[in-house]
């Protein structure tokens, strides 16, 4: 045989393909005629609004936000007057979604979590009420809930003045509940500086003690060092800064209370509906989340002598919450967007403060692109929050 040198073998040039038929310049030439298509339709329609709007005489931009409301807003979590902005009434209107959209969130992930466990209980009574409530909520809307709540709760509450007072400077009647709270105080600003502080040592200190637990198996009480470092540094600027107590109570006047704080009705019922609602879900989740834990891992937790409230706590939830976390993403969205049915019950929530805006104004288009913007923001910040929790508890493959 005659060997041949392999620098000298000619190789065949390969086949050029044309461009046409190059799948990557498709996709990619695919990917902008879909794009510019979109953005034709939208300049298409946006040229039509406009035209539309100025043969009616309609202004456009987003100038009316200067101008004076002119209008009552019940539950401020700021200072507002009618003779405000509309501006800063929409920003009323966000804080207030805000506040009842994460107080939902906190609560109904502890109610949610309790009624899931509940669910899967030996008790048999303790099973069927669980279930009974769960499928009663999941299957009645949620706007109807609302209103039940929203007209027991002003029924049932009897006139202020005839308001209901279990405690000093506590009274309950169908003006909401009205509370005594302590007089502001610049003392307040740092105490809460320092629970803050507190609260990101303690996470640390934890994180720090959990490593040291798995190197040594040595356990270190960190509920009650947390406790010491949230509670003790605000203790201590109460008491350096003179122990303000200084109360500001609610007064009957004419028909209503003044001072202190008021929790209406409508922001009770908004609330308590969110929930009852929302937590009937999460614990079905809570419950496949549970139920997708190997019944190998509580037989090995019993057989190393650890109480059921224990192997619960450190063995199946830890495991059940990778499984748990994806879809209580959407629960949590749900109830943020669900808040906006408080315009149902009157509520001054950030799409009734902006309905109204939308009426006095006309500037309809600039309201809907407001309150679509907004809640986007919401929306894609408790969902980067949430992916971000859901790759700190995943499993890491080696």
């Amino acid at each position: 045989m005659v060997a041949t040198d392999p620098s000298r073998v000619q190789v065949a040039p390969a086949a050029r393909v044309a461009l046409w038929r190059d799948m990557r310049v498709r996709g990619i030439a695919a990917q902008i005629l879909t794009v510019g298509a979109v953005a034709g339709l939208v300049a298409y329609f946006g040229h039509n609004a406009i035209v539309n709007l100025e043969q009616r005489g309609i202004a456009t931009g987003f100038a009316f936000l200067k101008r004076e409301a002119a209008f009552e807003i019940s539950s401020t979590l700021i200072d507002y007057s009618p003779a405000s902005s509309y501006g800063r009434a929409l920003v009323v209107g966000i804080l207030n979604t805000l506040l009842v959209s994460s107080l939902g969130i906190v609560l109904t992930t502890i109610f949610g979590t309790l009624l899931g466990i509940a669910r899967l209980s030996t008790n048999w009574l303790v099973q069927r009420v669980t279930g009974w409530y769960i499928e009663v909520m999941r299957n009645t809307p949620l706007l109807l809930q609302l209103i039940v709540w929203w007209d027991l709760l002003r029924v049932s509450a009897p006139l202020p003045r005839e308001a209901f007072n279990p405690l000093p400077g506590v009274f309950i009647s169908n003006r909401g509940l009205n509370i005594s709270v302590p007089a502001w105080n610049e003392a307040y600003l740092w105490m809460l500086v320092a629970a803050v502080l507190g609260i990101a040592v303690t996470m640390l200190l934890g994180r720090q003690m959990h490593r040291r637990q798995e190197l040594t198996g040595k356990r270190f009480p960190i509920f009650w060092a947390g406790l010491g470092l949230i509670l003790g540094p605000p203790l201590v600027v109460f008491l350096c800064a003179g122990a303000p107590v200084e109360l500001d109570t609610p007064v009957l006047q004419g028909f209503n209370f003044v001072g202190g704080e008021n929790v209406t009705p409508e922001f009770a019922a908004l609330l308590f509906g969110l929930v009852a609602y929302t937590s009937a879900f999460v614990a079905e989740i809570v419950r496949s989340g549970i139920l997708s834990v190997s019944k190998g891992q509580t037989e090995a937790a019993s057989a190393l002598g650890l109480r059921p409230s224990w192997t619960l706590r450190l063995v199946v939830l830890p495991q059940a919450v990778r499984v748990i976390v994806p879809p209580m993403t959407s629960e949590y969205l749900s109830l943020t967007k669900n808040s906006s049915l408080a315009v149902y019950i009157g509520f001054p929530d950030f799409v009734s403060i902006a309905n109204t805006e939308a009426n006095q104004t006309g500037q309809v288009v600039e309201v809907i692109a407001i309150l679509m913007a907004v809640y986007l923001t919401i929306s894609l910040t408790i969902s980067v929050l949430m992916n971000f929790y859901n790759r700190y508890v995943a499993l890491v493959e080696r």
